[in-house]
């Protein structure tokens, strides 16, 4: 393990110690509206917000969920939340109904900011359907039958709503916030306590919430940043969502530590990014493969200049070497970075260097990150293979959760007794340290970045009237990796297409893990021992869909 000095700061401190180097960099900038804040305003405009959330009621250890795309309020309030003591829970923007509810419930969430919505889901239409009694009961106060903890909603936006503040009105408040009850409650906080949460779904179906220390956050998106060397001269394109570690971790944190600009867009488009990326002279820029690829890929790729690029992250699912070279030679990125790891782990542990050579950087995930201890091991015994010799991928360190909100045994399935975490993953470690990931222990499907689980979809099919059983697996795809592919044997007496099946998951599911492929089947191949073979469900289709 690659030895290091771990900082015991809070969220909060962190950025007022960035606050103190560099008070007139610029922190955060949206090209498209023309917002833009030094590190100083930004500093105030979190001040603000915190104390008008205080002002509210808002109390240490609540838990405050955001439903919203990567809108400029979001990283104020991921900060906001940090320094009173709160619990950022982040949502899903893909996230409809059910999924909504079955957050709220099991995270015990007592508040919840929201957007007006994004493509086909109507935030505020879903949040007054589950919570009706928004329209008939005094602000702040709420009282829900169906979510007894919850007692706010909040809107992230200057519109006013219905039972709900707007943010304009959460920082007009913030005056009856006096200077020392925040600076007390600032002083009231411990590194090690939970700072976000996080959903991630399971091989039980059921999604479960991670806990994120303000220890395991910082010091990972410190590490993060400085393997890309990042420091205040660094302008970093972010258009991956911030409700992923991958934004509010690799990304916000990252640039925070080292006093970095953030350009972010709201939702990913091409040609925003190749726009933002010009405009503002980016030098590091983040995506998943397909992000990549699509920009590349782009009828106006050539008419953009790209030569501030340096260095960047490329992370989610794995990397084609081509692209890899493409956004090294086209892209000027000679100093681009792999990340790998999971929510459970803060989220990185390992990650190449700027100095590796492209075989490394594509043929692996890179080496244990500072502070972090990463080893191989054999799933049956639990001991370590040698160099070269696949099992299942483990980690130790600062960087690992304080464990699944509410689940004890979840918890105790997923850390050892001996602090390891246990990814799920399968890989090799070669001689120098390089880990590769060769497959996956569990079903998980990674589809353009986002993590799906076969369980969780499987689980939903069964409430539709005629299937009998269903299998979930994922169908090779050129252009997101992997699709959704769902092997249905349906009752006798029942007759359905691929689109009624389609049809029952929409408005109820997100979007990407609708099943872009149903397949009706009379039997699962199965081994000797009636376990169903979910591999060859995957073989069967790269066969029956070959353009997928």
């Amino acid at each position: 393990m690659e030895k290091a000095v771990l900082q015991s700061l809070t969220i909060g401190q962190i950025l007022d110690r960035t606050i103190e180097k560099y008070p007139d960099t610029e922190a955060l900038i949206y090209v498209d509206r023309d917002f833009r804040l030094t590190y100083r305003e930004f500093g105030e405009l979190v001040d603000r917000l915190a104390m008008g959330m205080m002002a509210l009621g808002i109390q240490k250890g609540e838990k405050v969920a955001i439903w919203a795309t990567n809108v400029p309020y979001w990283v104020a309030l991921q900060f906001a939340t940090a320094k009173i003591g709160a619990i950022l829970l982040t949502v899903n923007t893909y996230y409809k109904s059910s999924e909504l509810a079955y957050l709220l419930k099991q995270s015990e969430a007592e508040n919840i900011f929201i957007i007006d919505g994004f493509r086909d889901t109507d935030y505020l239409q879903t949040l007054y359907e589950l919570v009706p009694e928004l329209k008939t009961q005094q602000r702040g106060f709420l009282k829900s039958r169906e979510f007894p903890h919850l007692k706010r909603a909040l809107f992230l936006g200057h519109e006013k709503h219905r039972g709900m503040y707007s943010i304009t009105e959460i920082m007009a408040l913030s005056h009856l916030t006096s200077e020392q009850e925040y600076k007390e409650r600032q002083e009231s906080l411990d590194p090690h306590d939970v700072v976000n949460m996080q959903y991630t779904s399971g091989t039980t179906g059921f999604p479960k919430g991670v806990m994120l220390t303000h220890y395991n956050i910082g010091n990972n998106g410190y590490w993060i940043g400085k393997n890309q060397l990042l420091g205040p001269e660094d302008r970093l394109c972010l258009p991956v969502p911030l409700f992923h570690c991958f934004g509010c971790v690799l990304g916000v944190m990252a640039a925070v530590n080292h006093g970095s600009t953030l350009v972010i867009l709201e939702n990913f488009d091409p040609v925003q990014v190749m726009a933002a990326v010009e405009e503002e002279r980016c030098t590091a820029l983040y995506g998943v493969p397909t992000m990549f690829i699509a920009i590349l890929g782009h009828k106006m790729f050539g008419k953009f200049d790209f030569s501030s690029l340096r260095t960047g992250i490329m992370a989610g699912s794995p990397c084609p070497i081509r692209t890899m070279e493409q956004v090294i030679e086209k892209m000027y990125m000679k100093d681009v970075t792999i990340c790998y790891g999971l929510t459970e782990a803060s989220p990185v542990m390992t990650q190449t260097r700027v100095d590796d050579d492209i075989e490394k950087r594509v043929k692996s995930v890179g080496r244990a990150m500072p502070g972090i201890e990463v080893a191989v091991i054999d799933p049956e015994t639990g001991l370590p293979v040698p160099p070269g010799v696949q099992g299942e991928v483990v980690c130790r360190g600062y960087n690992v959760m304080k464990g699944y909100y509410n689940m004890p045994d979840a918890t105790n399935k997923t850390i050892d007794s001996d602090g390891w975490l246990h990814s799920g993953d399968l890989g090799v470690i070669d001689e120098e340290g390089y880990l590769s990931i060769t497959g996956r222990h569990k079903d998980m499907i990674i589809r353009g970045g986002e993590n799906i689980y076969p369980r969780e979809i499987e689980e939903f099919l069964y409430r539709m009237e005629g299937i009998r059983d269903v299998q979930v697996a994922g169908v090779p795809s050129s252009r997101y990796g992997e699709e959704v592919g769902a092997f249905i044997i349906l009752k006798e007496g029942y007759n359905y297409t691929p689109e009624d099946v389609k049809d029952f998951c929409r408005g109820k599911i997100a979007r990407y893990k609708i099943p872009k492929y149903v397949l009706f089947v009379n039997s699962y191949p199965m081994t000797a021992s009636g376990k169903i073979q979910k591999f060859k469900l995957r073989e069967q289709s790269a066969l029956l869909f070959p353009d997928a």
